[in-house]
């Protein structure tokens, strides 16, 4: 394997920037989104207690104790977000699983009560007690048994296997097998059991190559180091390769890259590897998360200087942590972008409110020209649950195919394996 000059070494192992040097306008921006989103949480907080509560007509004095739990369910979602920064671990755990329980709790209440508003609205039952009692036993009684799904769910990602066609992939490579992991998340809910789990099915395949694109954390270095060293462990015939994600730069994406190099893992700062198998050649780039240039302009995403020096004619891969960076990566002939970050959504139907932000939710497509598979994530974020979106271990078989073929993808029957060529 070789490396290309870059001149990212430095600013990649450089200590993390501290509060104060947080940009003012990313400060500024941060906090009116909070703002916004406090106000829209009260407001849909208030909606259910109108709609299954009093709407339901429940009884003094269980109405006064449903709201009261209400407004302490609402306080418990800051309490996860800040318990863990400025409590001892013990409160702070607790915290976080009673805060992000009840984040995924609400929003399925959510969902399920406008939707049974629609159905009470179509039958012109809106002002019946007796609807709306059975309502909101209805919209309680589901969701009880889709948390306790998508909890059993979400702690057991499924090996997903797809094939993706390469053109110009020479001969001796035909074949190779990438594993790839995304999103992990270990630090809330999600611990050293987790990361074993993880490790050890990766391992199980036996990988050529391990990709690890982005979100590997939610904490500090500090913190977490007893936390994710099992992922440490993972072992591919050509190595473990990292790019940051988002979450990265929340708790100091320079020294996670630190942190990644420690656990045996190669660091793709926009720069590559050449893997080199019987005469074949395939670059392995990767590129630094699109948030990095709001914490540091040697953070940003550059995939000119991740293909930098790299041998003519030789299919590149590209770790972005978003799907999003393909339109940037366009330009540089890229054989296949191995992404992540959208989590599939992770409970429905919040899947669709990733297409505000992403060209996809999750899977294969052509962006941007850019062959592109985007992982649903090996872990998840904030609630412990997946209500629709299973997380993954992604095995990628890349296959030689002649260069002169014309693009096309193919859907399994199952659903889960593709193959695509061009």
């Amino acid at each position: 394997m070789t490396n290309p000059p870059d001149d990212s070494t430095e600013a990649a192992t450089a200590e993390p920037a501290a509060f104060g040097d947080v940009p003012i306008l990313l400060f500024v921006r941060g906090l009116a989104l909070v703002s916004i989103l406090v106000g829209l949480i009260v407001g849909f907080h208030v909606y259910l207690g109108l709609r299954l509560i009093r709407d339901a007509q429940v009884p003094a004095p269980m109405s006064g104790v449903l709201w009261a739990a209400l407004w302490v369910a609402f306080g418990s979602i800051f309490g996860g977000f800040i318990g863990g920064r400025v409590l001892r671990k013990r409160i702070a755990h607790v915290l976080q699983w009673v805060g992000f329980g009840w984040m995924g709790a609400f929003g399925l209440l959510l969902v399920g009560t406008a939707a049974s508003d629609l159905v009470l609205w179509a039958f012109s039952k809106g002002g019946d007690p007796l609807w709306q009692a059975w309502r909101a036993a209805a919209v309680v009684g589901i969701t009880g048994p889709a948390l306790a799904y998508g909890f059993w769910v979400g702690r057991r990602p499924e090996v997903k296997r797809i094939t993706v066609d390469i053109p110009g992939l020479g001969a001796g490579l035909d074949g190779t097998r990438i594993v790839q992991i995304s999103d992990v998340h270990i630090g809330e809910t999600l611990g050293k059991d987790f990361a074993q789990l993880v490790a050890d099915t990766v391992n199980s395949l036996t990988p050529d190559l391990v990709a690890v694109t982005g979100d590997m954390i939610d904490g500090s270095v500090a913190r977490l180091r007893d936390q994710v060293k099992p992922l440490g462990t993972m072992r591919a015939k050509h190595g473990v390769f990292f790019v940051t994600g988002n979450h990265e730069y929340y708790s100091g994406g320079a020294a996670w890259e630190a942190e990644a190099r420690a656990l045996n893992m190669t660091v793709l700062h926009n720069e590559h590897r050449v893997i080199e198998q019987n005469g074949a050649q395939l670059i392995i780039g990767g590129v630094t998360d699109l948030e990095g240039a709001r914490f540091s302009p040697s953070h940003a995403p550059r995939a000119d200087l991740a293909f930098a020096g790299a041998p003519a004619g030789a299919p590149r891969v590209l770790l972005a942590h978003q799907p999003r960076f393909a339109e940037v990566a366009a330009a540089e002939k890229v054989s296949l972008m191995l992404s992540g970050h959208t989590h599939g959504g992770q409970i429905f139907p919040f899947m669709f409110l990733v297409k505000l932000q992403q060209p996809v939710i999750g899977g294969f497509a052509t962006i941007a020209g850019v062959p592109t598979y985007t992982s649903n994530g090996t872990g998840y974020w904030g609630p412990p649950f997946r209500v629709g979106p299973r997380g993954e271990i992604t095995e990628i078989t890349l296959r030689s195919v002649p260069a002169i073929r014309t693009a096309r993808r193919a859907l399994n029957a199952d659903g889960r394996e593709y193959s695509m060529c061009r």
